[in-house]
């Protein structure tokens, strides 16, 4: 696809995060697809590993947390296999964001003939590692649901508000995977910087514990975590059968549609360099 010749403006920011997703569609799916059916190649079981997975992964979490440690969750949770299902609903909206921006430095280096060879909407590549990993994180939750079902006899209504939660997770991802796919090209030291970001973001973020154990004035440093309000909302529709904080997921959108804005104007202003980095 030929890209425009006019830089892209703040203007314009907004409609074209979503804009050039929606034209190239079939070659993002094409290409999520591929990086999903490829991370299982020549398994045995193949695609059968993205549920099995996350299902074994809930019972270490159970075991471990639950029967080892007797770990629990606030006053309102108690069991051991509650206390695994809030974590691993925890885990799987971190996962979103994690694998977007962990792969995001290497995505134009490891595909350079993307940049040099061919006509190819770049902007796109940062969303196949999102797609892969919205994949696999709707394993993860057909599998938190169905042990939710099982604990607790029933599926909350407020599933229906999953979608309007998570967006905002998507496009802070989405912002960041764009920025850091350029500065990957730029700075290599980037993807090893990312892997360490990403390590304390996970414990800077509400999922190993409430924010109600934290101190009053902990709980104020953790509020400005845009990552933090979408993993607390998640888990008020996904399981405490609670309607979102629509103040709270305002603050989400106000944060995370600038990011993605931002994060496409830096990749479309730094995209003329590629081709001579590479």
């Amino acid at each position: 696809m030929a890209r425009s010749s006019r830089p892209l403006d703040l203007v314009h920011a907004p409609s074209a995060v979503f804009a050039s997703l929606w034209q190239n569609r079939r070659l993002v799916w094409q290409l999520t697809k591929r990086e999903v059916l490829g991370r299982y190649r020549g398994s045995l079981l193949g695609l059968t590993w993205s549920f099995f997975h996350p299902l074994l992964m809930l019972g270490i979490y159970t075991l471990v947390f639950g029967y080892i440690f007797h770990a629990h969750w606030g006053n309102d949770v108690n069991s051991t296999a509650d206390f695994a299902i809030v974590l691993f609903a925890g885990l799987i909206v971190f996962g979103i964001f994690s694998e977007a921006i962990n792969r995001a430095p290497s995505l134009l280096l490891t595909h350079p003939t993307y940049v040099k060879k061919v006509v190819f909407p770049l902007e796109c590549l940062p969303w196949v590692p999102l797609g892969a990993a919205l994949f696999h994180a709707g394993a993860s939750l057909l599998v938190l649901l169905i042990a939710n079902a099982a604990l607790r006899g029933a599926l909350p209504w407020t599933l229906i508000f999953v979608p309007i939660v998570l967006l905002p997770l998507l496009l802070l991802s989405i912002g960041c995977a764009w920025l850091l796919t350029s500065l990957g090209v730029y700075v290599r030291d980037v993807g090893q910087a990312v892997s360490v970001l990403t390590t304390v973001l996970l414990f800077l973020s509400p999922v190993f514990y409430p924010v109600s154990a934290l101190p009053e004035s902990l709980r104020m440093v953790l509020s400005v975590n845009p990552l933090a309000a979408v993993i607390e909302q998640s888990r008020a529709v996904l399981l405490g059968g609670e309607p979102p904080s629509w103040t709270v997921l305002a603050w989400c959108y106000a944060v995370s549609l600038p990011v993605a804005c931002l994060g496409l104007l830096w990749f479309d202003r730094t995209r003329a360099g590629f081709a001579d980095v590479l």
